[in-house]
């Protein structure tokens, strides 16, 4: 296959493909002409990424789970590990924003959103943020 026929089977950009290729994460054969040729194997790889990055994993963290999915050795603890550590990254995050969420609602809920210049919202926005 050639990297638009990857592209499309594997749901990605062809830029996205060779930026996996520059960073090494994928590595398609090359025709004489230097053209870029992928197998099922790189499709199957490229589908792997496609999904592990759109469940948020970072580039370093889907390096570590191309290298475990590669390793028939591995230990399922080894991807269980990097799957929990993201986990608890995105459940940071989601209480992270629910505290962003709260405390805009709290400033919107206080603004009367009428004629009057006093705004609670641009008042609590300079306030400085509470030290967590």
């Amino acid at each position: 296959m050639n990297i638009g026929e990857v592209a499309k089977a594997a749901g990605l950009p062809p830029k996205t493909i060779r930026y996996y290729e520059d960073i090494r994460l994928i590595t398609p054969l090359r025709d004489a002409n230097g053209y870029r040729r992928f197998t099922e194997a790189h499709l199957h790889k490229l589908a792997f990424l496609a999904r592990a990055r759109g469940l948020g994993f970072s580039i370093e963290q889907c390096r570590t789970l191309m290298a475990l999915y590669e390793d028939r050795g591995r230990a399922s603890a080894d991807v269980k590990a990097v799957a929990e550590a993201h986990l608890a990254e995105i459940d940071a995050k989601m209480a992270e924003l629910a505290e962003m969420r709260r405390v805009l609602a709290d400033l919107v809920h206080a603004c009367a959103g009428d004629h009057r210049p006093d705004c609670p919202i641009l008042r609590g926005l300079a306030q400085p943020a509470a030290a967590g």
